[in-house]
């Protein structure tokens, strides 16, 4: 029999423990923070999927493993999600026969814990909103644990900081992806969607553009403008005018068509683009321009022509080297701030991919990374993303005119599956070749060969090109100024009649008068003409 004294003791002991743990608890609740969490939750929905038969289904795709923050939680979820892969049912019995194939029985808790989960719950009506409720809390977690790492970072003298925002950036962009996903939509919805869509389109469209407008004729009627969520391509060999073509989507867009424009210029500074701009615009020599070797007239053309420019809604960036975080947090901003509906990026090959592991794998497959985030991008802002991207050697080393072709795209193929379209450029005047195929001269003139068009037609469409000012332009435009700053010959002929003085017809009207009655007077002399 046990001496009272040793009772009493004992008693007191676990008094004095249970006054401890209190203020141990309390302490917690003073003066720490515990992890965002619903362990309640988390119990209710297993209980739930265990009891009701199509629970898993309105929670597989909103929780994981990690969404539990009770470590037995998670094992019993990884039993569960096993069961449903094999497509066999799942309740208590067969839940707990897996864990004791995983091994992880006893550290679930044990049978006696999983049979009291299916006691938390009377029915699985509400799990959809509890899984909600949990993965809100790991999402919590997880920031907490990315803010505290980039804070313990950023007290360090060692750190980059421009390394650390783009890691921050990063990491914070990781969450959002693995998190924040698309739910299906019933077909109705989105056929009434498209419907009301499709009379905005038809009350408001002008020659049947439902996209951005590239200002050129042809092309837009091949692609009824630039589409939203498009990854678009423009590829050519060097000197065929990548940039200048580019450069004339966005002006035209922005000033003609009042669309804001954002454009990314990795391989030139914004001046340098500004300038072309201006010599697209003005017809004034680039070179001059940067020289500022102007006449007097010329200036004050420049200063006339200019204002479309200035109020146009057109935002560079010539970040170098930007890589694809930042680069979709920008256009975010963008979007957020001024609605851009397009962006272009000049040029693909010059972005640099995550930090993550520099040194390792290769350079085909960073281009490839960045060319899925491209057209993620575009998804997700619902806009047109042209990306300008170089060509290999391949064109000139085939042999015969030195048009590109899909295989052509460098450095990757998974630019030519992410891409909506694949626009090439090729100017045969360069190759000295004279005439087109069809015997058309090749001079001042470009092909933009749309070789890949997933919603559209695959067809080749000229433009003039006038090399001095690097401007393109509609094939059959009024404009007649050659590279020169002269009107050519050929546009001589396309856009003008050349008529002769009346003074100088009535003359000759009359010469002709006289010399017919004056061969009608001696042609009855048997003499012939006289001398």
């Amino acid at each position: 029999m046990s001496d009272p004294q040793d009772i009493i003791k004992q008693t007191r002991d676990s008094i004095r423990k249970s006054k401890l743990l209190l203020s141990d608890s309390q302490n917690v609740l003073d003066y720490g923070k515990m992890p965002p969490q619903a362990v309640d939750l988390e119990e209710a929905v297993l209980g739930a999927v265990m009891i009701e038969r199509d629970a898993i289904n309105e929670v597989s795709d909103i929780l994981k493993e990690e969404s539990f923050y009770v470590d037995k939680n998670q094992r019993i979820w990884r039993a569960i999600r096993a069961l449903d892969q094999k497509q066999m049912p799942i309740d208590l019995l067969t839940v707990t026969e897996q864990l004791k194939k995983q091994g992880d029985l006893d550290m679930a808790g044990g049978p006696f814990y999983v049979a009291q989960l299916t006691n938390k719950v009377a029915s699985a009506a509400n799990v959809k909103a509890h899984a909600h409720i949990i993965a809100e809390k790991l999402i919590q977690r997880q920031l907490i644990s990315t803010s505290t790492e980039v804070i313990k970072e950023a007290y360090s003298d060692t750190s980059d900081v421009f390394e650390l925002l783009d890691k921050a950036e990063k990491n914070l962009f990781s969450i959002a992806e693995s998190n924040l996903k698309r739910s299906s939509e019933n077909i109705s919805d989105i056929l009434l969607s498209e419907l009301k869509e499709l009379d905005i389109r038809m009350n408001n469209s002008q020659d049947n553009l439902n996209g951005v407008p590239s200002g050129f004729i042809d092309l837009d009627k091949a692609t009824g403008g630039w589409q939203r969520s498009d990854f678009i391509i423009v590829a050519a060999r060097p000197a065929m005018g990548k940039t200048a073509f580019t450069l004339a989507l966005a002006r035209n867009a922005a000033v003609d068509h009042k669309k804001p424009v954002a454009i990314f210029s990795l391989e030139m500074s914004n001046a340098q683009l500004v300038q072309r701009l201006i010599s697209m615009e003005t017809h004034i020599a680039a070179d001059k321009i940067r020289r500022g070797n102007l006449e007097e007239y010329e200036y004050q053309i420049l200063t006339s022509k200019i204002d479309g420019l200035r109020n146009a809604q057109l935002f560079i960036d010539d970040t170098p080297a930007i890589n694809v975080f930042e680069l979709r947090s920008k256009c975010r901003r963008l979007k957020q701030q001024h609605n851009i509906e397009m962006v272009i990026i000049d040029y693909l090959q010059l972005m640099s991919g995550t930090n993550e592991g520099k040194g390792g794998g290769n350079r085909e497959q960073e281009i490839s990374q960045i060319s899925r985030s491209l057209k993620g991008l575009a998804k997700e802002l619902n806009i047109p993303v042209i990306a300008l991207s170089q060509l290999s050697r391949a064109p000139e080393k085939r042999g015969g005119p030195p048009k590109p072709v899909l295989s052509d795209l460098r450095e990757s193929g998974a630019i030519e599956q992410d891409a909506d379209i694949v626009i090439f450029l090729y100017r045969p005047e360069y190759y000295k070749i004279p005439t087109f195929d069809d015997g058309t001269p090749t001079e001042g003139i470009a092909e933009v060969l749309i070789s890949k068009h997933r919603n559209g037609p695959v067809i080749d469409v000229r433009t003039r090109f006038i090399g001095k000012f690097a401007k393109f332009e509609n094939l059959n435009s009024f404009s007649a100024i050659d590279e020169y700053g002269a009107i050519s010959k050929e546009k001589q002929k396309q856009n003008f009649i050349t008529a002769q003085s009346k003074i100088n017809k009535e003359e000759e009207d009359d010469f002709e008068f006289k010399r017919k009655h004056k061969s009608e007077d001696f042609s009855s002399d048997s003499d012939g003409p006289p001398f």
